[in-house]
């Protein structure tokens, strides 16, 4: 169901400033940016971030994710990865205006070109270099949100940088079709993210998440703009200290179709509660958790028409005397 009520940007949602010269680690602004993070994922489970680091970078992959929906369905449909939960989306009854299609390991330009010849049999140079930078910067992007956060809960680097290399990384385009109705449709329902980190960019604005209070707060759409969601997997890391961000997408527009880029990263070794992040008041809140095991079990018949939640019914340790 449409939210009732969303609130216009301000400050429901924290924004979080990365493009200063003085953010360098070991300074006071990075440490009090640090705090920042932590605090907005502790509160809201996401937060935006003014990142302007991609020169032209997002023109060339709207560009080139508009060339991929442009293709039959068919051609869609092939298969590209043998991970679950990584390969087409099409419309269907739920979701009538959306559409999705992913990219697995794009930091290997190859793994990208190789995604290139399995939809257009020439290849497509063009299309494989620009999800291979734009995924490049928003893998950077991504891992140094995740310092900061390891160095806000003073978790020692050895151990972060182990972290950020067990990491898999999955580059997902979306398109949403214009909305049907005067007044707006839904593009996609309120959920939470199965990723350890979502990394959202908007070429139009639609997306929507859920702040604290419970009021939906719209994102607006800006080329150095970012919104950054934890998933599932950064619960089970955290301790449920940082809990998953619910968002969703709504359609406005009736003459354009919306374009949005998600870098999603998961975790390709068991994922335990970091262990400072557990004590008396904190007690452990998970047993080890594998990422592709959890994605293949929720997809099931069962699982789908469960009202049980995903996560702690897959992993979770029950009877805690807090």
């Amino acid at each position: 169901m449409q939210s009732e009520t969303v609130v216009v940007s301000e400050p429901q949602i924290p924004l979080i400033d990365l493009t200063s010269q003085k953010l360098k680690p070991g300074t006071d602004e990075w440490v009090s940016a640090c705090d920042a993070v932590r605090i907005a994922l502790e509160d809201h489970g996401g937060f935006l971030i003014l990142f302007d680091e991609f020169d032209d970078k997002p023109n060339h992959i709207y560009a080139s994710s508009k060339q991929l929906f442009d293709l039959p369905t068919q051609t869609k449909m092939q298969k590209t990865s043998d991970k679950p939960n990584h390969g087409y989306f099409g419309p269907g009854p739920l979701n009538p205006l959306f559409e999705s299609h992913a990219i697995d390991n794009p930091l290997s330009l190859q793994v990208c070109q190789n995604f290139a010849s399995i939809m257009w049999p020439e290849g497509n140079k063009s299309f494989s270099g620009a999800v291979n930078a734009y995924a490049s910067g928003l893998v950077e992007l991504d891992r140094k949100v995740k310092r900061m956060v390891f160095e806000s809960y003073g978790v020692d680097s050895e151990k972060c940088e182990s972290f950020l290399e067990s990491n898999n990384y999955t580059m997902r385009l979306y398109k949403y079709m214009p909305a049907r109705k005067e007044g707006g449709e839904e593009g996609i329902g309120a959920h939470r993210d199965t990723t350890l980190f979502t990394i959202l960019h908007q070429q139009m604005h639609g997306l929507e998440i859920k702040n604290k209070h419970g009021q939906w707060v719209r994102v607006d759409a800006s080329p150095s703009l970012f919104c950054v969601v934890a998933g599932d997997a950064f619960s089970v890391w955290s301790n449920d200290r940082i809990r998953p961000c619910t968002h969703q997408v709504t359609i406005k527009s009736k003459t354009s179709p919306r374009y949005s880029i998600g870098l999603l990263s998961y975790a390709s070794r068991t994922l335990h509660p970091a262990e400072e992040l557990v004590d008396e008041q904190h007690p452990i809140r998970y047993k080890p958790f594998n990422h592709y095991q959890y994605l293949a079990s929720i997809y099931t018949k069962q699982a789908l028409n469960s009202s049980q939640d995903r996560l702690k019914t897959y992993c979770g340790i029950e009877d805690i005397n807090i």
